[in-house]
């Protein structure tokens, strides 16, 4: 059983969404009326791949984990060769992409994907994560999200450009920018995917990310995400690990606790500069039967 207190059974002994059941048509209503001017922003960071350049590694992501791949089974260089048309002129192209989510692009981490013990969230075994997928709490559940957004700008509120890479921001100063109401996505910003280009290995050294507090914070307000540009929510040392206990994991008080589920590696310094604390966010992962997570395209409608 998770460690007290946590959403387990509150939306029934069946429920593999978490507080994604709070975002009832009335809440979703509320949510788009917070758009503004109709502007539309991604929040994602790009996929490259490719075989045979470091086009991959150009992007914001975690040492060893392995990077997008992109094949073209078909192309124009083979139209060029003496490949045979489709009919008569007709030419195309054809591809395959190669995606592992996790820590190397933005992405949306199911209920499934963390646990402790032998459930899940809510008590679904963990033994109904098989090596094809997970039977229970998989990201296909989650559909998608419409919501009102609240951006959790960090290092503007405290005049810098990024927070270092030890900070661990509290829970008082999360409430210093905005208190969320139930249902709302809480998009935290650290700004530390700028370092990117500055220094590889600054980048790697460590990540600024929520507190175990801020995180318990968040969950007594009901959010239906949390989502951040960090790589794991809570913050990480140079070995790419978090230093808190198992008690204090971001990711098991969040989504093994109480259902909300997490997005991580958002780009979202157009939103910064947009200066808006409230918007609407729409996100859908792809519908991956028993996936751990999702690559993700979410948007800020302002």
């Amino acid at each position: 059983m998770a460690a007290e207190p946590n959403n387990w059974g509150r939306f029934g002994p069946e429920d593999q969404r978490g507080t994604l059941n709070l975002l009832t048509g009335n809440l979703v209503l509320a949510g788009l009326a917070t758009a503004r001017t109709g502007q539309v922003l991604s929040l994602s960071m790009p996929i490259r791949g490719a075989t045979s350049s470091p086009a991959p590694g150009t992007v914001p992501h975690l040492k060893g984990r392995p990077l997008p791949q992109h094949f073209m089974s078909v192309d124009g260089g083979d139209y060029a060769a003496g490949a045979r048309p489709v009919g008569a002129g007709l030419r195309m192209a054809d591809d395959a992409l190669i995606v592992t989510h996790h820590g190397t692009t933005t992405h949306m981490d199911a209920l499934c994907h963390m646990w402790t013990g032998e459930e899940l969230y809510n008590g679904h075994p963990a033994a109904r994560v098989r090596s094809y997928g997970a039977t229970r709490c998989g990201i296909e559940q989650v559909g998608g999200v419409v919501a009102r957004g609240v951006l959790f700008d960090v290092p503007r509120h405290l005049g810098l450009d990024h927070l270092p890479a030890d900070f661990r921001i509290p829970a008082e100063l999360l409430a210093e920018i905005a208190v969320p109401r139930a249902g709302d996505v809480a998009v935290i910003r650290t700004g530390w995917p700028a370092v990117w280009e500055r220094s590889r290995e600054e980048y790697w050294s460590g990540q600024p990310g929520l507190s175990a507090e801020a995180g318990r914070w968040l969950a007594e307000r009901d959010v239906s995400v949390v989502a951040a540009d960090n790589a794991a929510i809570g913050g990480l040392n140079a070995h790419q690990l978090a230093d808190e206990p198992l008690d204090d994991d971001l990711h098991l008080i969040l989504l093994h606790r109480h259902g909300i589920h997490l997005i991580e590696l958002l780009w979202l310094e157009e939103l910064s500069a947009a200066g808006r604390t409230e918007f609407v966010f729409v996100a859908a992962p792809l519908r991956i039967e028993g996936g751990t997570g999702s690559p993700l395209n979410p948007l800020a409608i302002l």
